[in-house]
């Protein structure tokens, strides 16, 4: 059952960062997180999308010499859409389609370990919440993912 609150998404992405520093202390990734961002859903399940997110957004951009991971908004006739945006590998705009797909990869294990369920989980928990999950992306610069609540 589905709970919903005020969630503050910013005090969540920030929970996610500091997991993934103790992760990996001497992984150099800078953050840039939007303050005062709240949103109205299932506080846990809103961290399982940012943690998915977030953590994809660490796994791809760690190659980078200054891996910078963003988590913010934007706004369009009064609606949110959010974003976390990374420097990292991108994919190519062909494979979009797959990538919130359960179990599709768009990279092999040995470059990039992961289960392939964790987009597949991102839209279903968004969907529950009537919003929208899409992704942009170019390949060496990096890829962006939205999603609306």
């Amino acid at each position: 059952r589905m709970m919903s609150g005020q969630v503050d998404l910013s005090r969540l992405a920030h929970d996610v960062a500091d997991d993934l520093r103790k992760e990996c202390p001497e992984c150099n990734v800078e953050f840039a997180i939007e303050e005062g961002l709240v949103a109205q859903g299932d506080q846990r399940l809103l961290r399982v999308v940012l943690y998915n997110l977030i953590s994809n957004a660490w796994k791809f951009s760690g190659k980078q010499s200054k891996p910078v991971i963003a988590f913010g908004s934007t706004r369009q006739g009064g609606k949110a859409t959010y974003f976390v945006r990374d420097n990292g590998v991108g994919f190519d705009m062909k494979y979009a389609d797959k990538l919130f797909g359960a179990f599709q990869r768009l990279h092999t294990m040995a470059e990039f370990p992961g289960t392939g369920i964790g987009l597949a989980t991102v839209q279903r928990i968004v969907h529950r919440h009537g919003g929208r999950a899409w992704a942009e992306a170019e390949v060496g610069k990096g890829a962006t993912f939205h999603f609306t609540l």
